[in-house]
């Protein structure tokens, strides 16, 4: 999946994590920067209190300074967020991803609003997580009434800590959680995890599954320490054409992802009626991102990512939206464009 990643092609994900306090946000966030393979940016209010792995990270707090392994960047309030974008998302940091600590910034969903209106060139959408406390969320952020807000804008679920539940209840406890986030959301993807432990490919994309080439020592060690805690991994379905395809299945595969997909992405080529044009697509969650892509060679693929996937369901789905057409779809093609000028 090397040819999808970002480092400095294309738009950069910007993904916004959030979650109560203590609900294991900033050790999922450690565990997604200790996996090899990704560039990826961190944006902070309180280096201190985040308490980010700095090894992991390997950036400087008050002035980010493009180096191998990523980047972190501390914000003292949020009207700083679009210059710090700026920062992160310059095609000579050739970063995968930037992530968005939501702690004591904003509400997860003015964040994602700032995002989605972000004037930087090459930042895209690339979804809200939710972290949730599976011992403590009725204790503390849940208590009746209305669902917490924040569900309502995630694209990702993450109900952490389910290790600590006793096993007799567990199974229960985390289907009332279920069931309260799907109250205000009933399309959200949901994980199981315990410490934190999502695969990186379920929330950006990973170039390899080894540590980039030139990284520096330090951010290297770090993940060698983190190696031993294993995570959840995410399944993917791949499907490639030499043609180009019908823009109208496209938007509608777009539109109503398969069962158990979070993420699509993928590159194809439409044929206009007036010759082929290539975009590059990315869903998360209900968010649909559409982008021009250099060139006009016919061809592409799509891949679909998620914890839950069946791939003899997936499969036949991605393959409807990449059957070879030899004429154009004007009403389809409107979609498309509509969308990619929706998503610049």
């Amino acid at each position: 999946m090397s040819s999808l990643a970002s480092n400095g092609s294309g738009p950069v994900p910007v993904i916004v994590l959030s979650g109560h306090l203590g609900a294991g946000k900033t050790t999922l966030l450690n565990h997604l920067l200790s996996r090899p393979g990704a560039r990826v940016g961190v944006i902070v209010n309180d280096f201190g209190t985040v308490n980010v792995d700095a090894a992991l990270v390997t950036g400087q707090i008050d002035e980010p300074v493009s180096i191998s392994g990523g980047c972190l960047c501390c914000l003292d309030d949020i009207g700083g967020l679009d210059s710090a974008l700026e920062t992160l998302t310059d095609p000579r940091r050739r970063l995968d991803a930037v992530i968005v600590e939501a702690s004591g910034i904003a509400e997860p969903g003015v964040l994602a609003w700032m995002i989605r209106a972000s004037k930087v060139e090459r930042v895209r959408p690339g979804g809200v997580v939710d972290v949730v406390d599976a011992v403590e969320h009725f204790a503390t952020v849940d208590r009746g009434g209305s669902p917490p807000a924040r569900f309502a804008v995630a694209t990702l679920a993450v109900i952490n800590k389910v290790d600590r539940l006793p096993a007799d209840r567990a199974d229960a406890a985390v289907a009332a959680i279920e069931e309260r986030i799907r109250e205000v959301n009933p399309g959200i993807h949901i994980v199981r995890t315990s410490r934190g432990r999502v695969d990186p490919e379920l929330v950006y994309d990973v170039a390899s599954a080894e540590d980039p080439q030139d990284e520096l020592p330090l951010a290297a060690l770090a993940r060698q320490l983190h190696q031993h805690e294993g995570h959840r991994h995410a399944a993917a379905v791949t499907v490639r054409t030499d043609a180009a395809v019908d823009p109208g299945r496209l938007i509608g595969l777009c539109q109503d992802p398969p069962e158990g997909a979070y993420r699509i992405k993928g590159t194809v080529a439409v044929d206009t009626g007036r010759g082929l044009r290539r975009f590059t697509v990315n869903v998360v969650g209900d968010q649909v991102h559409v982008a021009d892509r250099a060139g006009n060679a016919p061809g592409g693929e799509l891949v679909a990512i998620g914890t839950d996937l069946d791939a003899d369901a997936v499969r036949p789905r991605l393959e409807a939206a990449l059957v070879p057409t030899d004429s154009g779809d004007p009403e389809g093609l409107r979609r498309l464009l509509r969308l990619r000028d929706i998503s610049a």
